[in-house]
């Protein structure tokens, strides 16, 4: 009898998995990138804080997040502010929601986050805000003037910001809606730009009307073909050409007003 002996031989191959690109961007940026908590009545707030690489003071740009929390996309849009020579924050506004008190990225999933973000009381992300531009305006490094950013919730929030806080150098708006109270746009101090996407274009007439029967400034541009959140999507290798182009354009876009600051 002939006994066939067949041996398996098992190589064993270390899985790679593929590096986000955002990620990766983030991780080799030769920028001064730091957390700091921003307290205040008790509370803190987790905010990223990008440096750019200049020897004079730097005009801050606080970013505010979509209603998926602090992502690393938001971060690496700091990133790139700061690049731009702009000192850039991100406050996690999500700090102290999660599961056991943790911030945007304590919590299971973006579903989670999503949730908590639509229960978070106005009034503190309003507190929150102050916190933030008060902790940006007297940085040694920044030059006194503010500016917020907002993307979609985010965008939301920041019209609304610019309501409560007179002394800001802006407002931009990304595929956020404004607000529908003309005593609220009229406290509006400063120039708010909008970018916007079919959702948001609805509300764009009343804005409009508010703000021009105020006597304030109100600019907003329109990319045809793009989608809600152009921005965060059309740096993903599966986007759309419309969607490309609109974020494309509306960096450029934004990089010129920034500089009329």
């Amino acid at each position: 009898m002939r006994l066939w002996i067949f041996t398996l031989l098992l190589l064993t191959v270390p899985f790679v998995r593929a590096q986000d690109p955002i990620r990766e961007r983030l991780e080799r940026s030769p920028r001064h990138q730091e957390w700091v908590a921003i307290t205040y009545d008790g509370r803190t707030v987790h905010t990223f804080v990008v440096y750019p690489e200049r020897d004079t003071p730097a005009t801050a740009v606080v970013l505010i997040h979509e209603n998926r929390g602090l992502s690393d996309w938001v971060r690496s849009v700091a990133d790139r502010l700061a690049e731009a020579g702009y000192l850039a924050l991100a406050p996690d506004l999500l700090s102290g929601m999660a599961p056991g008190g943790g911030r945007t990225t304590d919590f299971p999933g973006e579903d989670a986050a999503r949730e908590a973000i639509y229960r978070l009381p106005p009034e503190q992300v309003m507190a929150d805000l102050d916190a933030v531009v008060d902790y940006a305006r007297n940085l040694p490094a920044a030059n006194g003037k503010v500016a917020v950013a907002g993307f979609c919730w985010g965008g939301a929030q920041a019209f609304r910001f610019a309501t409560h806080r007179p002394d800001l150098a802006a407002a931009f708006v990304f595929y956020g809606t404004g607000p529908d109270d003309p005593e609220a746009v009229a406290r509006i101090q400063c120039p708010v730009y909008g970018g916007n996407d079919a959702r948001v274009n609805a509300t764009i007439p009343r804005t409009d009307s508010l703000m021009r029967a105020a006597g304030k400034t109100f600019v907003y541009e329109i990319y045809e073909g793009a989608g809600h959140a152009f921005m965060r999507r059309g740096e993903t290798a599966d986007t759309t050409d419309a969607n490309r182009r609109a974020r494309d354009a509306a960096w450029q876009r934004w990089l010129r007003l920034l500089q009329t600051l």
